[in-house]
């Protein structure tokens, strides 16, 4: 068997990282209210989500997502705010089991009748699960390693659901690392001040690697992906396949990993457009 090197993220390593604070824009406010009532969107746009829902070393996009719905439901609020927010709370990794979970225990405390409300909306949003779950099922009997469990303490820092399994934690780390399709993880660097770096080693399906101001490439089973220390690049699955791959930290001294920015759907949904 060819040398397996890679790490995933932080995902792959107990050295201390550098955790970037995920700034989220938005600009529905100005967007809506900008002529009308400027201030309010000013405080929507810059304080609401420009700083408070960006304090994500504080609390995780994930969580601050369902604190936001249990709230929205709570208040009997069930219009295209909460849905909003239940289509944000998708993209922040919360799946349809979990959602169905969620509102069924807000139902307890906030009212049945709210419960079933929220419920119309989120099967609208979770429409297409049943068939997700299906695909993982079906994508995890043609793997030879295990899917694991969702990828929830570092959810904050992938678009989509990503799946963490922990094969070796002898000498090296090695995991196993699944994203679900359209699932990336951010623009990230691995320091090192000597050695470092990772090696990405694909086992199914069909996935896309990036180095920031190079062209992306389409990984396939069998490829390898060899990432010096200090080069900012992301990683994923492509919109239509399941994709995974091994993951084992290359040995360094002073390592850490640098979060950064998303993988925005725009320059996403180019490199689909390509690959027709």
């Amino acid at each position: 068997m060819r040398t397996i090197v890679c790490i995933l993220l932080t995902l792959l390593i107990s050295a201390p990282m550098v955790n970037a604070q995920k700034k989220i824009k938005q600009t529905a406010g100005r967007d809506q209210l900008g002529d009308f009532a400027p201030k309010f969107a000013e405080l929507n746009d810059d304080v609401l989500f420009g700083e408070v829902w960006s304090r994500t070393d504080k609390l995780g996009l994930r969580d601050r997502s369902m604190v936001t719905i249990t709230a929205l439901v709570s208040s009997g609020i069930t219009d295209s705010s909460l849905t909003y927010h239940l289509q944000t709370a998708k993209k922040n990794g919360i799946t349809r089991t979990e959602i169905a979970e969620i509102l069924t225990q807000v139902g307890f405390y906030a009212g049945w009748p709210k419960a079933w409300a929220a419920f119309r909306l989120a099967k609208d949003v979770w429409t297409d699960e049943s068939a997700d779950t299906d695909g993982k099922a079906e994508f995890e009997r043609e793997m030879i390693f295990p899917i694991g469990k969702p990828n929830d303490a570092f959810a904050q820092y992938f678009i989509g659901q990503s799946y963490l399994a922990p094969l070796s934690s002898e000498q090296v780390g090695i995991h196993n690392v699944t994203f679900e399709p359209r699932c990336r993880n951010n623009w990230h660097i691995h320091h090192a001040s000597k050695g470092g770096g990772q090696i990405l080693v694909c086992v199914a399906g069909t996935g896309w690697y990036q180095e920031w101001g190079k062209p992306a490439r389409m990984l396939r089973p069998g490829d390898v992906v060899n990432i010096p220390a200090g080069v900012k690049h992301w990683h994923g699955a492509t919109a239509d396949s399941w994709f995974a791959h091994l993951a084992v930290e290359v040995p360094g001294e002073g390592a850490s990993n640098e979060w950064l920015e998303a993988v925005s759907d725009k320059e996403y949904d180019k490199l689909q457009e390509e690959k027709r």
